[in-house]
């Protein structure tokens, strides 16, 4: 099930005296997450005016319209934040990780079922997925163009050709 609204982050702390919130962002980058103007509360269910945000290393700094003290930014802290996904822009053959976990994994040539994308892993270099198989064992696969074929969101269903002796049990 694709959702409206994804979570972007969670308010850490505040920084300064004057209500600015401290978010680890749980897209992409601080960047992407600072170029919203509109951000939500309670799974969409709260709209939120974002009056100013800046990058500040890994983290967003957020200026929330009403919020102008450390008390009233204290209160805030451990909330998660919503995008609206009519928001966000991606680029072609870019998904939201919300969206990708739960897919099931097929192989493109064979039509094999291997399991069900469980977790995705952040490493620098591409992303690793962990694929759950139906015995509950976990395989860990590339996230490159040559690994995976095809995503089709709609459909809940991820197409790849595995890398030798990914799924070759030989214990």
């Amino acid at each position: 099930m694709v959702n409206q609204f994804l979570e972007a982050g969670k308010i850490v702390g505040t920084h300064g005296l004057q209500g600015e919130l401290r978010v680890d962002p749980w897209c992409d980058s601080a960047e992407f997450l600072a170029q919203f103007k509109t951000l939500y509360w309670d799974k969409g269910a709260q709209e939120l005016e974002v009056t100013s945000s800046r990058v500040h290393k890994t983290q967003l700094l957020l200026k929330l319209k009403g919020i102008t003290t450390i008390e009233q930014g204290d209160t805030l802290r451990g909330r998660i934040i919503y995008i609206s996904r009519e928001d966000a822009k991606l680029d072609k053959g870019r998904y939201f990780m919300q969206d990708l976990v739960g897919l099931e994994v097929f192989d493109a040539d064979t039509c094999i079922y291997y399991g069900t994308l469980t977790e995705i892993m952040r490493t620098g270099a591409n992303d690793v997925y962990q694929i759950t198989s139906e015995n509950k064992k976990n395989y860990l696969i590339p996230a490159i163009p040559e690994v995976i074929i095809d995503i089709n969101i709609t459909n809940g269903k991820m197409q790849i050709r595995p890398l030798r002796g990914i799924f070759d049990d030989a214990d």
